[in-house]
């Protein structure tokens, strides 16, 4: 990836971070950064360079640059509110990530159900899939909220599915993570991998609908199981796994991603409680969300965009203890005193740029 690239990607992730803190301290009524906050890391940044590896090429092709430009105008678009606009951009969108997935893989997803397909691959296919029913279904909920109305649900919002657009950064992490266990696919640890793929994908869409339906203890199960799932995969990672500099900062997500399920497990049973009070629960959802945002799917776009430099100049350790430091404790208290979301948006600055522009070398360790 060139550097206009990477400075490119590098400023929408800080920008996306920015307007995170913006929403709370200068709130406009009428229109939400939240949005802004979500769509430029998530949709903008990630999907364009979900597609730009998928193609592998070393320029942009002019599919990866439609789709920028067009995620670009969608993210707007959807925080000034211009539907009509959100709507078109959306089937837009959707038929490009189609194209990419189909020239990669297949029309049809066979490869989910086939034993000879490895797992990576699978998780591949399952990042673009989920983008592109991300943008379709966001474009539903846009017709029956503004305009149908055929379905009334208290959480059937835009919002909601707009989070949804984290999920394909996650499979595309997960995707690297286990293209680096490929020398035990024909082991038997080959069916426990084929168990946490399933157990991820399908448990994530089911956890999706138990969302939309506020039901709380079924959401417990479900998250339970994604736990092990991930515990599982950070098992096998961290013992079969090549231990090279890369392995270093995916471990480090897996660590977020761990930090993520927890923190998702504890804010159901507080929703469950008596007497629950959204404002004593926000510290935590902040955190679940920053831990999952900048935590986990930066690890692994940074990962997928410096790919092919490693090993990069960096002392790694010091590295990852910012990043833990700025995702886990600076960012969540900069939502509640505006101090720290100063140094929140520094530190988060200091580590994009080092992971994007440190130099190709031999690392120092």
């Amino acid at each position: 990836m060139n550097t206009k690239l990477k400075l490119l990607f590098a400023t929408l992730m800080i920008t996306a971070l920015i307007f995170g803190f913006i929403d709370i301290y200068f709130p406009l009524n009428e229109y939400s950064f939240e949005r802004l906050h979500i769509f430029l890391f998530n949709l903008c940044t990630g999907g364009s360079i979900l597609l730009y590896y998928t193609q592998g090429r070393a320029d942009v092709s002019k599919t990866v640059r439609i789709f920028f430009i067009g995620s670009l105008v969608y993210a707007f678009s959807a925080f000034i509110m211009w539907y009509p606009l959100t709507i078109f951009l959306s089937v837009l969108l959707f038929v490009i990530v189609e194209k990419v997935r189909i020239q990669k893989f297949a029309l049809v997803p066979v490869h989910f159900i086939r034993s000879d397909i490895p797992v990576s691959e699978k998780f591949h296919q399952a990042s673009l899939l989920c983008l592109s029913i991300g943008l379709l279904m966001a474009s539903l909920v846009i017709l029956n909220n503004e305009y149908l109305k055929f379905i009334v649900m208290e959480k059937l919002t835009l919002n909601t599915f707009f989070l949804g657009y984290s999920f394909p950064l996650s499979l595309i992490t997960l995707s690297l993570v286990f293209g680096m266990l490929k020398k035990i696919e024909g082991s038997s640890s080959r069916v426990i991998m084929e168990l946490c793929f399933w157990t991820i994908t399908v448990g994530v869409i089911i956890f999706f609908g138990f969302i939309l339906f506020e039901k709380f203890v079924p959401q417990i199960f479900v998250t339970s199981a994604l736990f092990m799932a991930v515990i599982t995969v950070f098992v096998l990672y961290a013992r079969f796994a090549d231990k090279i500099q890369q392995k270093m900062f995916l471990t480090s997500g897996i660590g977020f991603l761990i930090v993520t399920a927890i923190t998702g497990i504890v804010y159901i049973f507080m929703q469950m409680s008596e007497g629950y009070d959204v404002e004593k629960s926000k510290w935590l959802l902040h955190m679940h969300v920053f831990a999952s945002l900048y935590g986990w799917n930066l690890c692994g776009l940074s990962v997928i965009c410096r790919f092919e430099d490693f090993p990069i100049r960096l002392h790694s350790p010091t590295v990852i203890f910012i990043h833990w430091l700025t995702a886990v404790v600076l960012a969540p208290m900069g939502v509640f005193f505006g101090w720290f979301a100063i140094l929140a948006i520094i530190s988060y600055a200091f580590i994009t740029l080092t992971l994007f522009f440190s130099s190709n070398k031999r690392k120092v360790v």
